[in-house]
């Protein structure tokens, strides 16, 4: 069994590497369209909150739940004023300090991934392999997102990958846990903790980025992809897709 969960994980860990695809693009046509994909970013994140983690956590109860999605907004708000003092005290950051805390969060999101498929394969083989497949559908749209953002955010390409595919590690990590802690490990606190770490980076850091466009034309564009971020991760999480 735990060769299975191992061989899913590595599946859904190479989906980090989606962004090897924008490598050959040109820089000015992949400078046009950073916004559009920070857009599908905070779509995708605002998703996978409301849509994914959040209701998978309901069974902590409302208060419980409400109470972690604060402490996860704190706590990135905590994270990147600490990594903002650090890194750009002495002027302008060349890197935005966003772009860690987008890591941290899908680092996170990877660890319950891991978790995920670990608790799967332990109910049977098939819900296993459902489950892999159901993460790699969510994951397309948010790497992609991601990928966007960090580029966005003063990443080089090669170090925007490099760095993606460590956040995708810790999916790994979350498969040995799961695994060898079994059912005395309640990783459902980790969902709305990160789940709050996600509306935080859309909310705070990513959409206003989408007001430093002034023309109507764009803000409506990049509130069209948005509402496809908010779209795709709704169609999978009722199956629709």
């Amino acid at each position: 069994m735990l060769l299975w969960i191992l061989v899913s994980v590595i599946i859904v860990s190479l989906l980090a590497f989606i962004g090897i695809f924008f490598l050959a693009l040109r820089e000015t046509f992949l400078n046009k369209i950073l916004l559009v994909l920070v857009a599908l970013a905070s779509g995708a994140l605002l998703g996978g909150a409301f849509f994914h983690l959040i209701p998978e956590s309901l069974e902590l109860g409302i208060e419980k739940v409400s109470l972690f999605i604060i402490i996860g907004i704190l706590a990135f708000f905590i994270l990147e004023k600490v990594l903002h003092w650090r890194h750009c005290h002495k002027g302008k950051c060349e890197v935005h300090t966003f772009t860690y805390s987008i890591l941290l969060g899908d680092a996170l999101h990877n660890f319950t991934d891991g978790l995920i498929i670990a608790a799967a394969y332990f109910a049977n083989a098939t819900l296993g392999i459902s489950a892999t497949i159901a993460i790699i559908l969510h994951e397309i749209p948010q790497e992609i997102g991601d990928f966007g953002v960090l580029l966005y955010g003063g990443f080089s390409k090669k170090k925007a990958l490099f760095y993606n595919f460590l956040s995708a590690l810790a999916a790994f990590l979350g498969a040995l846990v799961g695994y060898f802690l079994g059912s005395s490990f309640n990783a459902t606190y980790l969902l709305p903790f990160a789940a709050g770490g996600f509306i935080y980076i859309a909310v705070s850091d990513l959409i206003p980025e989408l007001f430093k466009k002034g023309k109507m034309s764009e803000f409506l564009f990049h509130v069209l992809f948005i509402v496809v971020g908010l779209s795709l991760m709704w169609l999978l999480a009722c199956g629709c897709l």
